[in-house]
């Protein structure tokens, strides 16, 4: 099973920003205690800052389940909704942070409704969370 892990703008930034919301694991780790906490899993990871190049590699169906933590493209975009919507297969959205009791403008969730189950506020364990919750339907 191949499980895609995507992590959309700034979340390349992790360790250097507010550990209050975001930890303080860079994300370079957090890929590592998702491999580490399901070895029979393949990952596969994307970042990018760029919204076009996440609905690109959400397009290319190469993978069994996707987690996707679209960082602020959540509050933005219908195009990564819009592929997500297409994608027939498990999708988990994840945050870091708690998004809906922060900033007015982050309660707004284009993603979370194309997704089987959206997991928020628990820092690099959200990730963590949604891979036992795909262990589960898998």
């Amino acid at each position: 099973m191949k499980i895609l892990v995507i992590n959309g703008p700034n979340l390349n930034m992790l360790g250097k920003r507010p550990k209050e919301h975001y930890g303080s694991k860079t994300l370079d780790e957090i890929n590592q205690m998702i491999k580490e906490s399901a070895p029979m899993y393949e990952f596969m990871f994307f970042q990018s800052n760029h919204e076009g190049a996440i609905v690109d590699r959400i397009q290319v169906l190469d993978y069994d389940a996707i987690i996707i933590n679209p960082a602020a493209y959540t509050h933005t975009s219908v195009a990564i909704r819009d592929a997500l919507e297409i994608v027939d297969k498990p999708k988990v959205e994840v945050h870091l942070s708690d998004v809906f009791n922060r900033d007015d403008f982050r309660k707004i969730d284009y993603i979370k409704d194309v997704c089987d189950i959206c997991i928020t506020n628990l820092k690099e364990q959200s990730y963590i969370k949604a891979v036992e919750y795909l262990q589960k339907i898998l």
